[in-house]
């Protein structure tokens, strides 16, 4: 049997849309490994991020040492599922830098959630405790102003998934 070649997983979807639900069914792929930005956050910086002018810096920082570290594992033949968001031109244009700097395939997985139902599960999210993150209701809409879906004209490969 062949092997797939390795592939960068990107993945776009607002906040509670179900970004780690299909990173973690993705990351089951054999020689694939995950890599969520939300864990790192909040271990290395979590005390030290309150707005989201916190969340872009502390983000930015992991981004400098994730990106070659991601970059090495793909030249190595594993595939990476990145649980970072692709939400908007400007984070995917450094994921693009990632796999371009492997010569790695990719595949930008967009997730088209209605609000209503992000908001519901964010709402079941916060009250079970398990992220590490409690986005409120004004986060989510915040944030929202910031998502932009990707546009042909990115060149990325695009499956899309729209939930019901």
């Amino acid at each position: 049997m062949r092997r797939q070649p390795p592939t960068l997983h990107l993945i776009c979807g607002k906040a509670a849309s179900g970004k780690s639900t299909l990173c973690a069914k993705l990351g089951a792929a054999e020689n694939t490994i995950i890599i969520a930005e939300d864990a790192w956050l909040s271990a290395l910086f979590g005390d030290q991020m309150t707005t989201l002018k916190d969340f872009a810096r502390c983000s930015a920082r992991l981004r400098s040492i994730v990106g070659p570290h991601v970059a090495s594992l793909l030249r190595s033949g594993l595939s990476v599922v990145l649980d970072f968001h692709a939400n908007t031109v400007a984070s995917r244009a450094w994921m693009r830098t990632v796999f371009e700097a492997a010569k790695a395939d990719h595949k930008l997985h967009v997730l088209d959630t209605p609000d209503e139902v992000c908001l519901a599960r964010l709402r079941a999210r916060n009250a079970a405790g398990a992220h590490p993150f409690a986005t409120t209701e004004a986060q989510f809409h915040q944030l929202s102003k910031h998502f932009a879906p990707p546009s042909p004209e990115e060149g990325f490969t695009i499956i899309t998934y729209e939930s019901p």
